[in-house]
């Protein structure tokens, strides 16, 4: 059995990944964040908007655990092609009302390039939030060149490509309860 997968990994649309973060240490850090966004919005009534696809698992955990009264919607952005970003931004799913006089909490799965965290910002500063609020369970600082802080994170990684825990490859990996990283060498 040579050939056989080792239980710490896992073959994805073709492609190897290791196991990279346990998703006890992933429960751990939404537990943290929501500790912090419980805190920090007691009394503020926030609006999380969710950035669909791949927030969908990490925004179900954090929310469960948000205690303070809120909103959450949703919006659809994607800029990946296979294991790389594109630069463009599609949006597919739009907000459709107005966040003005609301503090909003943008709910990311991963802050890499930065570059649909930029165009949602930009967006819902023309909808004139009354105060905007990064939370993204992983950050990759060097490759976040933007100048947006990144409030609430659960986790800074390297520049990889990783899947699992609603993170994807070519829509796969999705429903993977940890975090796999891309075995080297198969971009």
């Amino acid at each position: 059995m040579e050939n056989a997968i080792r239980t710490d990994e896992k073959l994805v649309n073709g492609k190897m990944f290791k196991a990279f973060i346990s998703k006890e240490k992933i429960a751990e850090a939404v537990k943290q964040m929501a500790d912090e966004i419980n805190r920090d919005y007691e009394g503020k009534n926030p609006h999380f908007i969710v950035v669909l696809n791949g927030s969908f698992i990490f925004a179900a955990d954090l929310l469960r655990e948000v205690t303070v009264v809120c909103n959450v919607s949703f919006i659809k952005l994607s800029s990946y092609a296979g294991t790389k970003t594109t630069g463009d931004i599609k949006v597919d799913l739009d907000l459709r009302k107005g966040m003005s006089d609301e503090h909003v909490i943008i709910v990311e799965d991963i802050i890499d390039t930065g570059n649909t965290l930029e165009f949602l910002m930009e967006k819902l500063t023309y909808h004139k939030a009354k105060s905007l609020a990064v939370a993204a369970l992983l950050l990759k600082p060097d490759a976040y060149k933007k100048p947006y802080p990144i409030n609430y994170f659960g986790m800074e990684i390297e520049n990889k490509f990783v899947v699992g825990y609603g993170l994807d490859y070519d829509q796969q990996g999705r429903n993977l309860a940890s975090i796999y990283e891309l075995i080297d060498g198969q971009m």
